[in-house]
């Protein structure tokens, strides 16, 4: 079975990059590689210029990361564990102090330095993590569903942070979501991985472009005749330059029609389509990430997920071992 498919794949400095794709598609074999915990089978990959097989310990000292699962612990206050995480990272101790003063600083935990960690919000949490990882000036950062589990303010304050990290800290972001209104904010290019292949790689706005236009999503409600509705909808829409494709969802009876200009175009749209057929409800959107996902593979990017191990837990059992 191939996990990986000839992956020829450039990541920039300085930019932060979002690699999509269901459970199962390759992203955590490609993240075990990048993190040295995986030999690839051929192939090279170099993370800021050091091969991962031949230069794997000069590959992990110039790597950060924060994992999906909280990792500090909870009994220490979040100035003692930044202080055991310098230890561990050789952070040298003339600059030590002062490092783990600016990060904390950072990510907005200075007034909450001396307060033990399991006292701390789920975001605060999420926020130290992020400080762990910033505190030996890594070049590379890889952030594994960075907001998972927070609430909407909380991931609303995260994305700023880590904005930030991209201009103070001059890193280079690589991250996992399975939200695509995150990717969409926080990345600068993204790569969707299915079935071990990228399928579609570039900045979120050219991808979503590529999908084609604004969608007016109609219900049908009379499912009894559905393929003659469909049949008959197809044509007349094609009456219309501003339509550029139609598709239909049989099981939901949702017709999806992508079309330019869709405020002064969807009243003719809706006069002819409601003219011959039954409608349950009309919804304006613009194209999504999701619907790039679509196109490519043709199903929704959390179909057929399943639960697993996120490559961050078995990184931290690892390093745990070594």
């Amino acid at each position: 079975m191939v996990a990986l498919d000839e992956i020829n794949l450039d990541i920039f400095d300085n930019e932060v990059f979002g690699l999509l794709g269901p459970n199962g598609a390759g992203k955590t074999t490609l993240i075990h590689i990048l993190a040295t915990l995986l030999k690839p089978t051929y192939g090279t990959a170099l993370v800021n210029g050091f091969d991962t097989v031949k230069d794997s310990s000069k590959v992990r000292s110039s790597i950060g990361i924060v994992f999906q699962a909280p990792s500090s612990d909870d009994m220490l206050t979040a100035y003692e564990n930044l202080k055991l995480h310098s230890l561990l990272y050789g952070v040298p101790q003339n600059i030590r102090e002062n490092r783990i003063l600016e990060v904390l600083e950072l990510v907005g935990l200075t007034d909450r330095k001396d307060h033990q960690v399991r006292k701390y919000s789920g975001g605060m949490r999420r926020r130290l993590e992020l400080a762990r990882g910033l505190l030996h000036k890594p070049k590379v950062m890889f952030l594994d569903e960075p907001t998972l589990g927070l609430d909407p303010k909380s991931r609303g304050i995260m994305w700023d942070y880590i904005k930030g990290l991209v201009q103070y800290e001059k890193i280079t972001l690589v991250m996992t979501t399975h939200y695509m209104e995150e990717a969409d904010v926080l990345c600068d290019r993204i790569g969707f991985i299915n079935k071990g292949k990228i399928i579609a790689l570039d900045s979120p706005e050219r991808l979503k472009e590529n999908v084609g236009g604004e969608i007016i999503e109609i219900e049908l409600t009379d499912k009894g005749s559905q393929d003659r509705i469909i049949e008959d909808t197809r044509k007349i829409l094609k009456q219309f330059r501003f339509v550029r494709k139609v598709e239909f969802d049989k099981e939901s009876g949702v017709a999806a029609i992508h079309v330019d200009d869709a405020s002064h175009n969807l009243i003719p749209i809706l006069r002819t389509v409601i003219k011959d057929n039954d409608i349950g409800r009309v919804d304006l959107r613009r194209p999504t990430l999701n619907d790039v996902f679509l196109r490519f593979t043709g199903k929704n990017i959390l179909e057929n997920d399943s639960p697993e191990g996120g490559f961050m837990e078995k990184y931290a059992r690892y390093t745990e071992n070594k």
